[in-house]
């Protein structure tokens, strides 16, 4: 499970920019399964969509796992890398996580089981 309040985030000097906590030298030796943790925008996509801003997850985030917002847990619904094409390279330029609250996502699983059987 990855929590949202671990690490922080800060606004860099450039507007705009978040800048996850990097982990000092001890932290990064107690814990020797370090994962680098990014700025992702989250929007929960039950109608209607609700942004809820931006946080801090490990890189390595799928579809189906669980993150905590807030006390509130939600699975992921969908990861979305977006580029843009700067003087003739693509840049990453957005990292987004699509979620639903964990009761929406098991009812919507359920519900399309239902579908498939009839």
């Amino acid at each position: 499970m990855a929590w949202s309040s671990l690490p922080t985030f800060q606004t860099g000097a450039v507007p705009h920019q978040i800048v996850c906590r990097k982990q000092d030298k001890r932290e990064r030796e107690r814990d020797r399964n370090h994962q680098q943790h990014h700025p992702y925008k989250v929007i929960e996509i039950s109608p209607p969509p609700k942004n809820l801003g931006i946080r801090c997850f490990p890189s390595n985030l799928q579809c189906g796992e669980s993150v905590e917002i807030e006390g509130q847990a939600y699975t992921v619904s969908a990861v979305t890398h977006r580029y843009q094409l700067r003087k003739g390279k693509y840049e990453p330029s957005e990292k987004r996580l699509d979620v639903l609250s964990t009761g929406r996502y098991i009812l919507n699983l359920y519900l399309e089981n239902l579908l498939e059987q009839s």
